[in-house]
């Protein structure tokens, strides 16, 4: 059963509950919705519990309290909220957004993962039978003048406003994700529509990988717009129509990353990349099984923008944050 349908269980006569992507569960410091029906599932019908994840804290070892805290027999049952338990084993800091300073609890101590120890089970891939190796290429694009026009303006003057419509970068946090959109061939607008002002990097995709069949990762939704209105009829977004057909496949980065395997497909395409750590680690080994040998994984930046940037923090298991680009946007002008 998916983590959405939990809430429709009235029985469960079963020992043992698996968790799969148990790092889903990992939200601090309140629990998500995920990890309290975990939870509730546990005290009502006390199964034995089997934990699995690739990437158990990817982004913090914080993100363990809420993976177990609904196991009565946790390493950290003594503490009965994540705040209690940050005082042992988190280095709290304060950290400053807009005007109010807030309290920072990502940076969890290596002790968290020492209590976890007992319980448990460590395979790499290599143990487990996988021996393919993701070989990954950079691959960049000069987009269209009128892309880059626009990118200056809004940086220079934080706002671009048309005849109908407005790009706002008043805020650090929406010029960063204006300027990711913009580099990659779209916007959003304050109004909330949004448009394709340039398809370059679908179509230098559909030609360089003409002769290929491949599944593309997406950003925005705006982008699988202007691949569809690149690739046509030779583009889908379901997997079933994809392992069937000889179409290329588009999916978005957040949903595409995990539970699905992408093997019929010669190699991943990433139209823009995510913020996320987790998205880059999950999502460029979808193609990977115990048959393959080889895994090929392109990224198509733009050149002048900030999508080489979020690469270098990602790859290094960090998220791509306001402070990164704050830091970041000197070298962009």
């Amino acid at each position: 059963i998916n983590y959405e349908s939990l809430h429709k269980i009235d029985n469960l006569p079963y020992d043992m509950l698996i968790v799969d992507e148990a790092h889903t569960l990992g939200a601090f410091p309140k629990p998500s919705k995920r990890a309290k029906d975990i939870k509730d599932i546990v005290k009502k019908y006390n199964p034995y519990l089997c934990l699995m994840s690739g990437t158990p804290t990817p982004e913090s070892y914080s993100q363990m309290y809420h993976q177990v805290f609904g196991i009565p027999s946790n390493p950290f049952s003594k503490h009965t909220s994540f705040y209690k338990f940050a005082r042992e084993y988190v280095q709290v800091r304060q950290r400053k957004i807009n005007s109010n300073y807030v309290n920072d609890y990502s940076r969890g101590m290596k002790k968290i993962l020492d209590e976890m120890k007992p319980y448990t089970i460590s395979f790499t891939q290599k143990e487990a039978g996988f021996v393919n190796e993701i070989n990954e290429e950079i691959m960049w694009v000069e987009m269209n003048n009128t892309t880059y026009v626009l990118a200056e303006r809004l940086k220079k003057d934080r706002v671009v406003e048309g005849n109908d419509n407005t790009i706002l970068g008043d805020t650090p946090a929406k010029l960063m994700q204006k300027l990711h959109q913009l580099y990659s061939g779209t916007v959003k607008f304050e109004s909330g529509d949004s448009i394709t002002i340039d398809r370059t990097k679908a179509e230098f995709i559909k030609d360089y990988f003409r002769n290929q069949k491949i599944a593309i990762f997406y950003k925005f939704r705006e982008e699988y717009k202007a691949l569809k209105s690149v690739f046509k009829d030779t583009l889908c977004n379901t997997l079933e129509e994809f392992s069937n057909t000889d179409k290329n496949i588009a999916l978005q980065i957040v949903s595409g990353r995990e539970g699905i395997s992408l093997r019929e497909a010669d190699a991943i395409v990433y139209y823009n990349i995510d913020f996320s750590a987790t998205s880059y680690w999950q999502s460029r080994d979808r193609m990977t099984t115990k048959d393959r040998v080889n895994s090929k994984v392109y990224w198509i930046f733009s050149k002048h923008g900030i999508e080489k940037d979020i690469y270098r923090a990602v790859i290094k298991k960090k998220d791509y944050t306001v402070t990164h680009f704050k830091r970041d946007l000197l070298t962009l002008y």
